[in-house]
This record gives structure tokens, sequence and C-alpha cells, in this order.
């Protein structure tokens, strides 16, 4: 048995802001039980759910040398769908109302307290693992301590890591000082071959540095962030990493997005029978959302936070036009204040035709999934994106920008070659944009066959954690050895 240890800041069941948690709660389910043991650290924050906190069960404490002072740690463990998580327990760390706070110099205490603390507390549970699998930032400091003090004992010699990049945005930089006395490593860990970047100490940095290898989560994201655009500054250090950086995919949990059993839809439905079950969930919905009753009117979803990366500026100069299309726009989600008001003017000003839900809710997001005809996501940069890969599980046509993960699970229509599972566009700008909606909305009028075996080809791509979780093996295989 090889043994596989997930660090991260969140995961599905027990703790979500966004995709990461999707990846940590999935991905460890699809590795074969046969060959490997996978469990998973995460915090204990006091803003879990009761009924999630009422599974868990003390299992040890001590206390930890850290920032100049001895922290408690406490030890905390559950088992869900055959997966063995540990908590680690620190009330000052870890008792806010939301997992994450605005304070950048307490989250980087936070998290360096973490990733000692999820080193220390493996000899305790007994549990030594070949490699550990590190998730962003927050667990940026796992490969250094690994490196700085832990390797050195017999009981850490040789683990080796893995750092994944879910968003290269996020690197959790502060000052070179701070950073110093609250991590206890030595001056000459904060060099500019380490963790040291733009006079600030970065603690992704450190990780991308000491990690034996680094994946990301597309084969396109992998490549573009060695590029400066998208590099967020660090496009050097990963073309110099580049031999041990590989893009693997995300996938989705095929038992919780299923169109046959989703409890969430109005009306179930599958990939035989669509053409004739999925067109009541379009009733259902444009009926609770305001919009005009008509079943031949192309509905249009989105469902995404509300910000500049995910594409609304586009969306924002090219409404107006839009709405003069024969096309109904739901939208689901929260973000910057500007986009917000700015689908609330429109469903205003084109009432009936335009519906703005500017809050976030799992089920409404299923039903938007299941009900709509295309669904829109024209990101400036998307490391991988789930909400694309739910919409061809859902036979909800895609209409992407060819960037990261989009350009890999999206494949573009081509009308001579009867091929493709959605539609995309190349540039960011809006007018191409809204050629490529107005070439979906052809089809979709028009051909409606050839509309129809897209999404043939649509429900039938496989974007499970099956796929997924075999390259991640075979990573795994090859840093530890067979």
């Amino acid at each position: 048995m090889k043994n596989i240890l997930f660090i991260a800041s969140e995961g599905v069941p027990f703790i979500k802001t966004g995709g990461l948690a999707d990846v940590v709660g999935s991905l460890p389910k699809g590795i074969d039980k046969e060959y490997y043991d996978v469990r998973v650290i995460l915090p204990k924050y006091n803003c879990m759910h009761q009924d999630k906190k009422d599974m868990l069960h003390y299992r040890d404490h001590f206390y930890m040398e850290f920032n100049w002072k001895n922290e408690y740690v406490g030890i905390l463990e559950a088992e869900y769908d055959g997966i063995k998580y540990y908590f680690i327990d620190n009330e000052y760390y870890f008792n806010g109302f939301k997992p994450y706070c605005d304070n950048a110099l307490f989250e980087i205490e936070k998290f360096a307290f973490f990733s000692k603390a999820a080193l220390s507390i493996l000899p305790v549970i007994g549990f030594r693992p070949d490699l550990i699998h590190c998730h962003d930032w927050q667990t940026g400091l796992i490969p250094v301590y690994l490196h700085e003090r832990f390797a050195g004992g017999e009981f850490y010699r040789g683990i080796k890591t893995v750092m994944t990049i879910h968003n290269l945005k996020f690197q959790g930089k502060w000052s070179i000082k701070e950073v110093q006395s609250i991590t206890g490593l030595p001056d000459y860990y904060f060099a500019p071959d380490k963790l040291e970047a733009y006079k600030d100490a970065n603690l992704l940095k450190g990780g991308l540095v000491y990690a034996d290898a680094i994946t990301t989560v597309s084969p396109t994201y992998a490549e573009e962030i060695k590029t400066p655009f998208y590099g967020e500054g660090l496009d050097g250090l990963l073309c110099a990493r580049s031999n041990d950086l590989r893009g693997i995919l995300n996938g989705i949990d095929y038992d919780a997005f299923n169109p046959e059993t989703d409890p969430y839809i109005t009306n179930r439905y599958n990939a035989v029978n669509f053409r004739k079950e999925k067109i009541k969930n379009k009733r259902a919905l444009q009926a609770d959302m305001g919009l005009e009753q008509n079943d031949k009117t192309m509905l249009i979803g989105i469902v995404s936070r509300l910000t500049d990366q995910k594409g609304f500026d586009l969306i924002a100069y090219m409404m107006d036009e839009l709405c003069q299309d024969n096309v109904q726009i739901i939208v689901l989600g929260t973000g910057e204040e500007r986009y917000e008001n700015m689908f609330r003017h429109f469903a205003w000003k084109y009432n009936g035709k335009v519906s703005a839900q500017i809050y976030y809710s799992e089920e409404l997001s299923h039903r938007i999934y299941a009900a709509s005809d295309a669904f829109l996501m024209p990101s400036l940069f998307e490391p991988c994106g789930l909400s694309q890969l739910m919409s061809l599980r859902y036979g909800t046509v895609p209409i992407v920008r060819e960037t990261g993960g989009l350009k890999d699970t999206v494949w573009p229509y081509n009308e001579f070659e009867g091929t493709g599972t959605g539609f995309s566009f190349t540039n960011y700008n809006a007018h191409e944009m809204l050629a490529t909606i107005r070439y979906a909305e052809q089809i979709y009028y028009d051909k409606k066959r050839e509309w129809n075996k897209i999404i043939d080809r649509a429900m039938a791509a496989d974007f499970s954690w099956n796929v997924s979780a075999q390259k991640y093996q075979e990573m795994y295989d090859w840093l530890i050895g067979r």
C-alpha cells in the first residue's frame, strides 16, 4: 500500500467556499483503494455546520512551539465515504464566522500554523505518508517546513510532496520580516531562489520551489501560467520547473451531478429521452423566475461569481445588443457590486427576458443547468472551471472563451465535420463573444437536429473523477517509485 496524504484549507462535505473543496472532497474517493491509503487533513473551523461537527471525534492533543509561544494543537477525526479525515483544532486561529478573513497577515499566520501542525501530528496519528499532496498557497509552507526541519527525523525522511495550483492569483504574500518572525524559518530561506519574490515573502512560491512535483487543474492552464499574462509574477519559476509541472483536469462528481437522479430538478431525464423531458425543466424555471413562458425561446444560463475574471465586462458591453435577439438570460451568483447592479438593471429593463438572481443556491444552480439551452462562460482566465462540465453533463450547450480548462473540455462545433460539444471564441473581445452566441442561436433555431446531436455528444463526454484520478495515480507512482 502507498500512503497518500491530502492537506488543504477546505474540503467537501465539511467546508466549502469554491472549487478547491470539490477537488479535495472528490479526488480521494476516485483513487484506487486497493493500492493507496488516502487520508485528508483539514482545519477544524468553528463555522462548520453543526451536523458536520457532530461527526468528529477527539483523538489527541499536544502543544507546539509556534510564533514565539506554545500553541494548542487538537486532533479530531472522522470517516466519510470510506476516507479518513483529520482536523486540526485551535480556537484562536479557526474561530471566525467564515473560513477566511480579510486580514492578510492573520491568514498567513493561521495557515503557517496549520502547515506546521499538519506535519507535527503525523507521528501522533501513526500515519506516515509516502507522499503529501498540498493544495494552493495555504499549504505552501508544508514542502518548506518538511525540507527545513522535519526531514532530518527518521519518520519524515524521504516523504515526497506535490503542490497543486488551483488559482495562481492567490499566493500568500507579506513582508519578509513579519513572515520570518511568524514561521521561524532561517534568513537564508528568504532569498530570491526560495521564498522571496519582489521583496516580499511568498508562501506559494516556497511550495513551488520545494515540492517534488507541481500540478495544476488543466493542461492548457499549465502552459498558460508559464507566460507573463497568466503567470502572476511566477512565470519564470514555472518555466524553470516545467519538467516537473503537469496539468491534470478536474472532474466533477457524477453522482451529485446526474440529471437522471438529481433531487433538485423538476423533471429528471437522461441522454436517451432528453428531447422530450428536458423541456419540462425549462417551463418550470421560466414560470418560477418570471420569464416569459415560451418553449421555443433559447434560454441562456449563467451561474458564476460575478467578477472580472469571469468575463462580465464583455457581457456588460453586449447585453443591450444581446437582448434584441430572441433569447432569455438567467443569472445566478454574487460578486462585484457593479455586476450585481448591472444584472438587476437589465432584469428591470428587459422584464420577462432577463432574470437576475443575485444570491447563491445549490438547488437553483442545478435547476439552471437542467433547464437552460446554452450556458455562457466567457472567462478572461479559467484554471479549470467546473460549470462547463456540469452543463455538458446536463445537456446544456456551453458557449466559452478558449482559455485554460474551458479550452480543454469544450470542443467547438464544426458544422462541416459534424463534431463538437459546444461553441467557443479565441480572443477576449466582446464582439467576438456576441458573434459566437449568435452562431449558436442560428444552429439552435435553424438546425434543431444538429443542435440535438451537439447535446448527444456533450452528454456522452466523460469528465468524472475516475479519469482524473487515474492520471494522479500515475504521477504518485512516478514520484514514489513503483
